[in-house]
């Protein structure tokens, strides 16, 4: 797959442009309300097909919780996110497409962190698994311990349980 990739970087001359994979994941500040986080994710595409890109694949932002709190400037104060919209998509485009995108994203105001990067067209995230359920069979059956002798003795009165805690504690 990497040989056939630099095989068709090579081949190509100086004006025909290349085309390449990337994915975008991207974290859209949680003070944005619910209805406006699709046109923000409406702008990110229209800014990769006004480049000539198309799209593969995508996850639709979901809030999630950041695994550590992010600082933002709003105004003139800064504000920290402990949660995040989090959505990805997967693109080809040409590269002048994919650092354009990355400088446009650096000023949006909406965007809390983003990431380009290049990947491939096959699908390559994990499959969740449910966890199968072992069976275990029991053969044995639990026997009750023989009691010492000491239990089965009347019960102990209160000045020699008092005299016992006293020996212990001291």
């Amino acid at each position: 797959m990497a040989e056939e990739m630099s095989a068709i970087t090579t081949e190509t001359s100086e004006n025909e442009v290349v085309s390449r994979i990337y994915e975008i994941g991207y974290h859209i500040i949680p003070t944005v309300a619910e209805d406006q986080v699709e046109k923000i994710v409406g702008e990110i595409r229209g800014l990769i097909e006004k480049a000539g890109g198309s799209f593969i694949a995508e996850g639709a932002p979901t809030l999630i919780k950041l695994a550590y709190p992010m600082e933002t400037r709003e105004g003139d104060k800064h504000v920290n996110h402990d949660r995040g919209y989090f959505g990805w998509l997967k693109f080809e485009a040409p590269a002048e497409a994919a650092r354009g995108l990355d400088d446009a994203l650096k000023v949006n105001q909406n965007i809390l962190r983003h990431i380009v990067f290049q990947t491939v067209r096959e699908e390559t995230r994990a499959r969740m698994k449910a966890p199968t359920l072992r069976e275990v069979k029991r053969t044995d059956t639990i026997k009750s311990s023989p009691r010492r002798e000491e239990e089965a003795a009347a019960p102990v009165s209160e000045a020699d349980l008092e005299k016992a805690l006293q020996d212990i504690t001291e």
